[in-house]
C-alpha cells in the first residue's frame, strides 16, 4: 500500500520531488538548515545516508495506514571540514542521485532531515519549504510533533467515527491498567 493523501495526522508536507527540484535551481550554492530561523546544522556536514521508509501503522482508532518517507540523515563533520563551509546543492544533488540509482526512493514521498549531535538529540525533521537566495540555499525545518491520528474520529466531539469509536468512548484516552490474577 503506498500513500496517495498526505501522512494521517500531518496537514502539511513537503515531497521529495518539491525539494529535489527547488535544489536543481541553482546547484552551485551552499546549503544551509535551519530551525527556527537559525543553523541547525553547522558548515562541514555530511549526507551520511538516504533512506526510503515504509510506514505501516494503525492508530488508536483502528484504522490502519501506509505511506512513504525519505529520510536524509545528516552528521557533524571535522572542525576542518567546518572550515571548508557548508556542502553545494551539486554535491548534495550528487550524493542523492548516486543513492536513487540503487534503491526505489519515491517522488511523492515526505522528505524528512535527521540530525543529532552530542548536544542535540537525533530527531528527524519535516521541512516547511526552501529558500532560495542569490548566494545560498536554505532548507527551513520544523520539529516533529506528535497528534492523535484519529482524533475525528475518537477525540473530537464533533464527529462521530464510522468504525464503532464513537467520540464519547474514550477509545484514544489513557486506560487504567489492567490487573492480572
Amino acid at each position: 500500500m503506498t500513500q496517495t493523501a498526505p501522512i494521517p495526522g500531518l496537514s502539511e508536507h513537503t515531497t521529495t520531488d518539491a525539494l529535489i527540484t527547488a535544489l536543481r535551481t541553482l546547484p552551485q550554492r551552499p546549503l544551509q538548515f535551519h530551525l527556527h530561523g537559525k543553523a541547525l546544522v553547522p558548515a562541514g556536514y555530511h549526507v551520511t545516508e538516504v533512506k526510503a521508509v515504509t510506514i505501516e501503522a494503525m492508530d488508536c482508532g483502528g484504522k490502519a495506514n501506509a505511506w512513504r518517507e525519505t529520510v536524509i540523515q545528516l552528521m557533524d563533520g571535522s572542525a576542518e571540514e567546518a572550515r571548508a563551509g557548508f556542502m553545494t546543492n551539486r554535491k548534495f544533488l550528487a550524493i542523492y542521485d548516486r543513492v536513487v540509482k540503487h534503491i526505489p526512493v519515491r517522488s511523492d514521498a515526505e522528505v524528512r532531515f535527521e540530525y543529532g549531535n552530542a548536544s542535540t538529540p537525533a530527531l528527524q525533521y519535516h521541512v516547511t519549504h526552501v529558500d532560495t537566495q542569490p548566494d545560498l540555499m536554505t532548507v527551513h525545518l520544523r520539529i516533529p510533533g506528535v497528534q492523535c491520528k484519529a482524533g475525528n474520529a475518537c477525540g473530537t466531539p464533533t464527529e462521530a467515527a464510522s468504525d464503532g469509536c464513537e467520540p464519547a468512548s474514550d477509545c484514544c484516552a489513557p486506560q487504567a491498567p489492567i490487573t492480572l490474577s
